[in-house]
């Protein structure tokens, strides 16, 4: 799942949004970039030997990415 970025979601109206909103909209981005690595580096931390296999990522490195803070790319 891809995140819309700022740029696309001012894109969406014809009309520029006000400065008080452009800050509502990152945030709600931001926020949501971080639920997302959050929920996708918990889903990493549990996954089985094979599966890290199959997608080739080693156990050392899974773990090193399971356990970085939500807010770290």
């Amino acid at each position: 799942m891809k995140l819309m970025s700022y740029n696309q979601a001012l894109a969406l109206n014809a009309q520029p949004l006000p400065p008080l909103s452009r800050v509502l909209v990152s945030l709600a981005l931001t926020v949501a970039g971080w639920e997302l690595r959050h929920r996708t580096r918990k889903q990493l931390a549990q996954m089985p030997k094979h599966m890290l296999r199959d997608i080739g990522l080693s156990e050392s490195h899974a773990e090193a990415e399971a356990e970085k803070p939500f807010w770290r790319a």
